[in-house]
């Protein structure tokens, strides 16, 4: 059984339209970009996008019955107040007051932000180092593909992607099924049917020239990736092995940088890393220091 979802694994970039010391036009490309934003736009700023309001001239009483007031598409700027960013909802909530709009100005409205979407950020000073360089890295991330990580188990393969600030689970392929196992279904006859097939469609997924890291405790690993050569001879594909199979094994190469060079650029194997060397370091006493205060 295949459970599909987003074909594309080539890396899309934020796109900068339009920048100045205080004010920047930007175009979301990807859940990346949103995570970004997130971290980019803080209370007191101003944002704005095209956004939809009540009219309530609009409404009324129209032949004796109750007429709603009509939605009325517009650019609105807003004075941000907060921004809420959930990974599993793959959208960006910038809430603030209204300071232009054809109407409505000082009352409070919500942005919902999901990919496609063009924003502005104007700033009441310029923006910090720190910050434009987070929007030149989400920028450039255009140039740097998207890992593919496959988790392969006996009767599992699990594909996430790697992203920029994390893994997200995509296409999975299983032999499991109801009622009990015959001795045909665990034969090797039929796992090897299973990986050939499995690694056909894992090629026809992959757009571009997106490196493959191939994880997963046991030897189906190797079966798959030999399928995966014979169905994609230029795939650029590295296997390493781990102690566990499921998401747990795609986070274990993450955290113990397992994929070497292939994942030294992406910001969640870097940032990782610097997590796991701060929790050994106050375990063992050592020398750490954490926020823009103390370092």
């Amino acid at each position: 059984m295949n459970r599909a979802c987003s074909k594309a694994y080539s890396g899309d970039g934020m796109r900068i339209m339009h920048r100045d010391a205080m004010r920047m036009r930007l175009r979301c490309e990807s859940d990346d970009d949103l995570w970004t934003l997130a971290q980019f736009v803080q209370a007191g700023h101003r944002f704005g996008m095209v956004g939809e309001r009540r009219d309530s001239t609009t409404g009324g009483l129209e032949g004796g019955r109750a007429k709603a007031a009509e939605r009325r598409t517009m650019w609105i700027l807003l004075e941000v107040l907060s921004v809420e960013h959930h990974a599993f909802s793959d959208a960006l909530r910038v809430h603030g007051t209204i300071v232009e709009a054809h109407f409505d100005q000082g009352l409070h409205h919500t942005h919902v932000v999901e990919t496609g979407d063009e924003v502005e950020v104007q700033s009441h000073a310029p923006f910090r180092t720190v910050d434009v360089q987070l929007i030149e890295a989400a920028a450039s991330a255009a140039l740097r593909p998207k890992v593919a990580l496959i988790v392969v188990e006996h009767d599992e393969v699990i594909m996430f992607t790697v992203a920029q600030r994390g893994l997200k689970e995509g296409m999975t392929w299983t032999m499991r099924g109801g009622g009990k196992r015959s001795d045909e279904r665990t034969s090797t006859t039929v796992k090897e049917a299973f990986l050939a097939k499995t690694a056909k469609e894992i090629a026809a997924a992959l757009v571009g020239d997106v490196p493959v890291v191939l994880a997963g405790p046991g030897h189906a690993r190797d079966r798959l990736g030999a399928a995966l050569r014979i169905s994609a001879p230029n795939l650029t594909l590295t296997s390493v092995g781990t102690s566990i199979g499921g998401r747990s094994a795609a986070n274990e190469v993450i955290r113990e940088g397992l994929a070497g060079e292939v994942l030294a650029d992406h910001a969640v194997s870097r940032e990782t890393a610097f997590v796991e060397e701060a929790m050994t370091r106050i375990h063992t006493s050592g020398a750490i220091a954490y926020g823009v205060d103390h370092i």
